[in-house]
């Protein structure tokens, strides 16, 4: 059964940071990515960025590249199995559920794919 598990939500002051972590497990075989997605209330869901597990290649989500890049990095161990979201800088327009989702189709990048597994989600909260 393949479970992911997000982890590192929480509240911080603008300006902090957090690290959430994806915990994946119950795959045959390596997914071909571990994507990052955030919904606000109301919103539709959005991409933030992704990275494919063979490789480790990255990419932005269209909505949010202008926001976070400079600010967010993602990253996976190297056992393959974890996958980071590093939240620097956060401000008020940061405060989301953020989900971690697997693909595994294989695409030109990876969020050219479709994500068929989902987390549950953590809360990320930014205020004095």
């Amino acid at each position: 059964q393949v479970q992911l598990v997000e982890s590192g939500g929480g509240s911080v002051q603008p300006g902090g940071s957090l690290r959430l972590s994806c915990a994946t497990s119950g795959f045959t075989s390596d997914p071909y990515a571990i994507a990052w997605f955030r919904q606000v209330p109301g919103k539709e869901r959005e991409g933030i960025l992704c990275i494919t597990i063979a490789d480790g290649v990255t990419a932005y989500g269209l909505s949010t590249e202008n926001s976070v890049k400079g600010r967010f990095t993602i990253s996976r161990e190297d056992s393959k199995n974890r996958v980071y979201l590093e939240m620097n800088k956060l401000h008020p327009d940061d405060p989301a559920v953020y989900y971690c989702a697997a693909a595994q189709k294989s695409a030109s990048t990876c969020f050219g794919t479709w994500y068929d597994y989902w987390g549950q989600g953590t809360q990320v909260t930014v205020s004095y």
